[in-house]
């Protein structure tokens, strides 16, 4: 089984779609996970709810510290966002690390309604790059 991690800053929104994006997609050949650099100690409400809307629970996810996973091996490191790309370490034991940038679904504005445009979208994104990814990998 192959291992990914995905990372961000605050590990609320992108990277945890992300990291369910790709064991669902994957059938099982990847095991993901997801961190960031300031992680906002939890799950992005509306995150859970754009993923629920795909039949994926994401609600019992933990935002979760880059730190933890230092010394492990992945087969790839993806991070999503700028920030992340600039501030979390090199992971010495990885054997690919990818930047897809995705816009921040936290940042949206108005009413949940309103935001949930923003979190489909950037959800459908994420989802469209893995599955192009995952039969090159």
């Amino acid at each position: 089984m192959k291992r990914v991690l995905v990372l961000c800053t605050g590990n609320s929104c992108r990277s945890q779609m992300a990291e369910a994006l790709f064991e669902s997609l994957s059938d099982g050949q990847w095991q993901a996970d997801s961190a960031g650099s300031k992680p906002s100690g939890y799950v992005h409400p509306l995150a859970i709810r754009a993923m629920s809307e795909l039949g994926v629970d994401i609600s019992a996810n933990e935002s979760k510290h880059v730190d933890q996973f230092a010394d492990q091996p992945f087969d790839l490191v993806v991070t999503v966002c700028d920030n992340a790309k600039e501030a979390c370490p090199v992971f010495p034991g990885a054997k690919l690390t990818l930047h897809w940038p995705f816009d921040d679904p936290a940042d949206a504005t108005g009413d949940d309604e309103e935001k949930m445009v923003m979190f489909r979208r950037v959800r459908d994104e994420i989802k469209t790059k893995i599955a192009a990814y995952l039969p090159t990998a």
